[in-house]
Parts: structure tokens; sequence; C-alpha cells
């Protein structure tokens, strides 16, 4: 443990090992990454930097690649967050149903029926309320620089600013992104398929 307490690393080793997943050291231009295998699917753990200038700001994301076969969107953040950050093409506020959610949350989709569909499940909500700050989204690419994904992939898509050292807060969100791909299979939205999409240059 460190003068600042247990660093990123100890504590990442330390999930992945208990996760059954593999850490990933990283290098000079990459930081260290944890990958899980869920099915047909990998999820990932990593976080990047980016300059503002005069300083950088560090996220914490996770990321899922899967093939989107009815181009479903959403995009779900705590109300008040960044009130701003749903202005998003295409997509639309909508209410799934459960007033306590609905007043906590800004979620806005491209369907209806499937967002309802997916917000069901009484434990996505709970392990999405359980993260003090969240948003969580499914996209289509990550811009110009970011990774090529071809027309019938997307990702499910989390990122927080700062680093996540807390081990239960990251379980919760391995777990999420576990009960929203499973979600997602159920409804038809993806399939039994890995997708081609590489996210790291090596």
């Amino acid at each position: 443990m460190g003068l600042f307490g247990t660093s990123r690393k100890e504590v990442w080793k330390q999930l992945s090992q208990e996760i059954s997943s593999n850490y990933i050291e990283g290098n000079f231009f990459k930081g260290p990454r944890i990958e899980y295998k869920h099915k047909y699917w990998t999820i990932y753990l990593d976080t990047y930097t980016v300059s503002t200038g005069k300083s950088t700001i560090t996220y914490t994301r996770m990321r899922a690649p899967f093939i989107n076969t009815k181009k479903f969107n959403f995009k779900i953040y705590r109300r008040g967050i960044a009130s701003n950050i749903g202005k998003v093409l295409g997509m639309q506020d909508i209410e799934i149903g459960y007033d306590y959610f609905d007043n906590d949350f800004i979620i806005k989709g491209n369907n209806e029926i499937l967002l309802r569909r997916l917000f069901q499940n009484h434990k996505i909500r709970d392990l999405i309320e359980k993260q003090s700050r969240i948003v969580l989204e499914i996209k289509d690419n990550e811009g110009r620089f970011g990774p090529k994904f071809n027309e019938s992939e997307s990702e499910l898509y989390f990122i927080v600013t700062g680093v996540i050292k807390d081990k239960d807060k990251l379980k919760n969100l391995f777990d999420l992104f576990k009960l929203v791909i499973n979600e997602l299979e159920m409804i038809g939205v993806t399939v039994n398929q890995s997708p081609e999409v590489n996210l790291y240059k090596e």
C-alpha cells in the first residue's frame, strides 16, 4: 500500500483474480486493463487520459463490443450531473415506468419498446442505482481516432471521471455489463457471435 492508499494496480490485479479475468500490464502508451470473457463477448476495463491544455483528466471506462442487429441505442445518466450530455441525434427522452428510477435518471433511446423491456430487469436497475456517478450507453463508434466498427457492430460503454479503485463498485459494473448483455440477447438486439472490432492496437 502506497502513501495514498491501495494503488489501482493492486486493486485491479486482485479484482482480476477474483473474477477470473485477464489483467494486462499495459505499457508507456497504454495503461493496464482487465479483459473479462463472458460467453461470446469480452468486457474491457481500462482508463484513459485527456489533455485540456493546462491540465489532464483521467476517466475510468468499461466497454463490451457486440453485434447490434436492431441498431438499438440508448444513454442513461443521473439527473443533474450533466444536463446536456444526452443531446444525441435520433434519441428521445423515455420513461420506463418505474417512478423511483425515472425520477433519478434521464434515459434516452431510439426504441421505447426495447428500452422498456431491457429495464424491466430489476437487477439491472439495482446495479445502476448503486453507481453514484454513471453514464451508460450503446455507441456505434468512438470517433475518428477510435477503433473501427463495422456497420453491424456497437459497444456497451460506461465512463466516469477519475480512477475507480473501489473493488465492490468495479464488481458491480462487471455484473451490470453481464446482465445488460444477457438481456440484449434475450430481447433480440444481439446474437451469439463475437464481434470483429479490435479495441486495442498492439
